[in-house]
């Protein structure tokens, strides 16, 4: 980081400017500015410098936080600077507000040691992938992170299952370890060829094997998707869970439930999803190909949740039978659709739209035109909100008038994102690229 730091300053800033701009921006308590000497005063030069380096450790700390218990070298950075300020809190009483503050923040990303066992009342977090439990809806999200510790099941090929405890992060190689400790396969059994591979497997059927090198397998599963654990000789044998090969009724819930609530139930669970993603998660998640997974997993849930949202809304009109009480389901989510939009919550709004502008809705044709005109009319409204014609622009400007707070429609940032990163290269005759990134 200080190497970066460092690089970058010098070679687009003037030392003199950039400690300036930093003084400018953290001018220090009162204290400091009565104490501080003429402005060409060694004393005054020596107390911006610090204020300065305080300045820019200060806000990596809030920026990063959490994320850098993850990184045990940036831990080991921080420790040393911060052991080194404070030697010299007796010769500048004036920095001891940014000390108190730097002390805070530090004990917040204290690291910890690598080899330390779990105290046996640490909490073990399930993974919401499918949304679909009760309690889980009802609970408050926690951000996870890599060394967080989560429960998952892992399917067999004859649908029975084991439950696992495992790192979020962890590789495909640890899961199999897992599995086999808890079917107490032998080492025998594996020099055989009799070796478990770990599959994901779809509901239309679809199968891939994972490579053991694959970290963070359980946030990249589909919506409709689950793992198998399974040898090589039984790989073409597998075939989905019964449950999601038989047809079966729609909710009865929906048709009960006021408008007002689901579209608010909504918007307070994609908040509390929302509020877990940290910033560098977007960073991380469009530079994976070439820098590798990290913690992207609180994004991942989300994109998942929309997902799970527009094929939610066209499952739910398919699968309701009787041409009046389907055409009364659509006009109610469309009505729920319109209220996600004045709650600011544009991720459920796009996600109703787009599951409604679904290929086997849209050819419901008795069911639309059994809608009453003033649903037609919002309708297409909300079409061309949706719209992606030149890069989403009524879209952006809708949202530009949005005061926060409010949920963006995410997949849109990735993109911009995207073509950001892809558009642009990193390095330019071998320097850096400081404008992209």
């Amino acid at each position: 980081l200080l190497d970066d730091i460092v690089l970058t300053h010098s070679l687009f800033l003037p030392t003199e400017r950039f400690l300036q701009q930093l003084h400018q921006q953290y001018p220090g308590g009162p204290r400091g500015a009565t104490r501080v000497g003429e402005e060409g005063s060694e004393e005054g030069s020596g107390l911006r410098r610090k204020r300065a380096v305080l300045a820019v450790l200060l806000h990596f700390l809030e920026t990063y936080k959490g994320l850098l218990q993850e990184e045990e070298s940036a831990g080991k950075v921080i420790k040393e600077l911060y052991l080194l300020i404070m030697k010299d809190t007796s010769l500048y009483h004036e920095l001891e507000d940014e000390i108190i503050k730097l002390h805070q923040l530090v004990e917040t990303v204290e690291l910890k040691v690598a080899d330390e066992t779990p105290p046996p009342n640490k909490q073990v977090k399930p993974l919401f992938r499918h949304f679909r439990r009760i309690d889980s809806c009802l609970q408050t999200r926690v951000a996870f992170r890599g060394s967080d510790e989560i429960f998952c099941r892992v399917y067999m090929p004859d649908h029975s299952y084991v439950t696992i405890r495992s790192r979020l992060s962890a590789s495909v190689q640890d899961i199999l370890a897992s599995v086999t400790e808890k079917l107490q396969y032998s080492e025998e059994q594996s020099s055989r060829g009799d070796a478990l591979i770990l599959v994901t497997m779809a509901s239309s059927g679809e199968k891939a094997v994972l490579q053991p090198s694959e970290e963070c397998v359980f946030t990249t599963l589909g919506i409709n998707s689950h793992l198998f654990a399974c040898t090589r000789d039984t790989f073409d044998s597998l075939v989905p869970l019964p449950e999601e090969i038989q047809v079966v009724p729609g909710d009865t819930e929906i048709h009960r439930a006021e408008p007002e609530d689901v579209a608010n139930h909504l918007t307070a669970f994609h908040w509390e999803l929302f509020r877990c993603i940290h910033e560098l998660e977007f960073v991380d998640y469009v530079f994976h190909g070439e820098r590798g997974r990290r913690e992207t997993a609180n994004l991942e849930l989300l994109l998942q949740r929309c997902s799970e949202v527009q094929h939610w809304v066209g499952t739910e009109l398919l699968l309701c039978e009787g041409l009046g009480k389907r055409a009364h389901l659509l006009k109610k989510l469309i009505k729920i659709a319109a209220i996600c939009k004045q709650n600011q919550d544009m991720l459920s709004f796009y996600a109703i739209v787009i599951g409604l502008n679904n290929a086997a809705v849209s050819r419901l044709r008795l069911t639309w035109e059994k809608l009453p005109g003033k649903f037609k009319n919002l309708f297409r409204k909300f079409e061309n909100l949706t719209d992606p014609c030149r890069n989403h622009k009524t879209y952006r400007e809708v949202l530009a008038k949005m005061k926060p707070p409010l949920i963006p429609f995410v997949p849109l940032i990735l993109k911009d994102l995207t073509f950001l990163h892809e558009g642009s290269k990193t390095l330019l005759d071998g320097l850096v690229n400081v404008e992209k990134l």
